[in-house]
């Protein structure tokens, strides 16, 4: 069978109270797709893709997603080898534990997120390059070290740098973006941060699909 035009797939927009829902759904529907925002953790069982988004506190964020029901859901779903993408908050959710109130987090990648260096202006706010580390369709056709736009006080540093794809130097070198088969997630926010930002929910949109990028 052919693939399905992106038009015709079904993203799911996590909701969890700790997101900027309506930016990522409108970065999502200019890639030409209309996701479906939901907190029904049933949903993401029929999904082609899932995209967590997050902003806020990471303990308050994962109890949340323990309160919705949501955890082992998500958890089953990356699993099944299906595109997943992680934004800013949902990208240290997937870690063990946050120095954010000593919290533990969902688990999926070994390591701790930390949060950035004595001295710096928090959050670090605004924007800073990407040094892309690996090939990915996801920023195919976005530039070595363009610009995105981060806010965050806290950082991933996960223990398999292999998974590291992308850095980001403020205070300290820190994982701007992790990779690993189907889980791709970002510190930085793509839905605000121009049409490099646009490109990777678009291209995101077409791995979905399953159409070369």
């Amino acid at each position: 069978m052919p693939n399905p035009p992106p038009s015709d797939i079904n993203i799911v927009v996590i909701d969890y109270e700790s997101g900027n829902l309506r930016s990522v759904a409108r970065a999502v529907e200019k890639a030409g797709v209309t996701p479906s925002v939901t907190a029904d953790p049933s949903r993401l069982a029929s999904a082609d893709a899932v995209i967590l988004p997050g902003v806020g506190s990471g303990p308050a964020a994962m109890a949340a997603l323990q309160a919705r029901g949501l955890v082992d859901p998500l958890l089953d779903y990356i699993a099944s080898g299906r595109p997943f993408l992680g934004v800013c908050l949902g990208l240290q959710l997937l870690l063990e534990a946050t120095d954010e109130g000593d919290a533990d987090c969902i688990g999926l990648v070994p390591g701790r997120v930390r949060r950035l260096p004595a001295g710096l202006k928090v959050p670090h706010m605004g924007w800073n390059t990407v040094s892309f580390q690996t090939d990915n369709p996801l920023w195919a056709g976005i530039p070595q070290d363009s610009h995105f736009y981060f806010v965050h006080s806290y950082y991933a540093d996960p223990a398999q740098r292999e998974h590291v794809a992308g850095v980001t130097d403020y205070g300290v070198a820190f994982c701007s973006i992790y990779a690993r088969a189907n889980v791709v997630a970002t510190q930085f926010h793509p839905e605000k941060s121009g049409a490099n930002g646009l490109r990777i929910y678009a291209n995101f949109v077409q791995q979905a699909a399953g159409v070369p990028v």
